[in-house]
């Protein structure tokens, strides 16, 4: 088959590679239909691994990418609820999902042999490829819904969870007001979340002006002052913001989302940051306010809630899809995501 595999800082390969092969009783094999390009794929592609999590290490070639749908095309003998011919979403996040935290949707505490992530060369192939390993694959795939197309059905294998996590991490809820930090795919599905929420007013932060006038468009307050905190001071009456939710991961906006708080206030934290360069407020301890973060996100246990919310059709998240490629342009579709903030959200390959 042929995939998208790292050789080294910003050298992404389309070449041929070995067939996945199952391993395990439930295992599957799919062909991908169609995969996406993730921020979290540009630390690979910049060679900053650790950036990902501490201990980590890139092997030196391995297939990239973690969203994918597809065909099953193989089963394991174990493999119950999908079949061969079936159309299936992957789940970024993976792991045994039949041990009882997995089952309760605690992935992150599964007692099998932990959990695990496609494309960053920790053991489970990338899905940025014609052909994918599924491992577990009753719990880590499932049938594409009614009424799901197939780039939603690519956006909820991780964007669409992990917005929708932040989301709840901030708990937001009618009539409270939130603040978004980092305007990308991710940030912008916050925005149209936190409306759909009932929120009262959502203050949209980016320096790309393009990515503030989208967020305007589903209804957001655009920001653009070189005073953020004096904005936002003014605008609320010094009561400042109830859910900040920081989608960018850097040290700065970090702190951004730390000062906007206030009092009985949320920080939901979703940006990928292991510097940690930024210290918590004394305030916010006197305020209550709690902080959250949510750097892999268990995506199966949000399908239900976010399959429910696309078939009534009260969020559409593939507005943000503006590029569409085969995988054989890989390394220009990296390149263009990497650079061109103005016109570049989401981008979906096709094998």
């Amino acid at each position: 088959m042929k995939g998208l595999v790292y050789h080294g800082k910003e050298d992404i390969r389309y070449q041929i590679v070995d067939d996945p092969k199952i391993e395990e009783p439930r295992d599957i094999i799919v062909r991908a239909t169609a995969c996406g390009i993730c921020g979290s794929d540009l630390h690979v592609f910049h060679g900053e691994m650790t950036e990902i999590g501490s201990g980590l290490g890139l092997a030196r070639t391995f297939c990239v990418g973690h969203e994918a749908v597809g065909e099953v095309v193989e089963t394991g003998k174990s493999v119950s609820r999908l079949k061969i011919g079936d159309t299936v979403m992957l789940s970024g996040f993976v792991s045994c999902g039949y041990c009882v935290p997995c089952l309760r949707g605690n992935s992150k505490m599964c007692e099998s042999g932990g959990w695990n992530v496609y494309g960053f060369g920790t053991g489970l192939g990338g899905c940025q490829a014609e052909l994918i390993r599924v491992p577990g694959a009753d719990y880590n795939a499932a049938s594409i819904p009614e009424g799901i197309s197939v780039e939603q059905a690519v956006l909820l294998t991780d964007n669409l969870p992990t917005a929708y996590c932040a989301v709840q991490n901030a708990c937001i809820s009618a009539g409270r007001s939130v603040a978004v930090i980092g305007l990308g795919p991710i940030g912008l599905m916050v925005v149209e979340l936190a409306m759909q929420m009932g929120a009262s007013v959502v203050y949209a932060i980016d320096l790309v002006p393009e990515r503030r006038q989208r967020a305007e468009n589903l209804g957001a307050v655009p920001v653009n002052e070189a005073d953020i905190i004096g904005f936002v001071t003014e605008a609320t009456k010094g009561k400042m913001i109830d859910c900040a939710i920081e989608a960018v991961g850097s040290d700065k906006t970090m702190r951004l989302a730390l000062d906007l708080v206030g009092i009985d206030g949320n920080v939901s934290i979703l940006g990928v940051n292991n510097n940690m360069g930024f210290t918590i407020p004394r305030q916010l301890f006197v305020n209550n306010v709690t902080i959250r973060g949510n750097f892999a996100t268990e995506i199966p246990r949000y399908w239900k809630d976010l399959v429910n919310l696309l078939q009534q059709k009260k969020i559409a998240p593939e507005q943000f899809i503006t590029s569409r490629r085969p995988l054989s342009e890989g390394l220009e579709a990296y390149k263009a995501f990497n650079s061109d903030k103005s016109n570049t959200l989401k981008t979906i390959l096709m094998p």
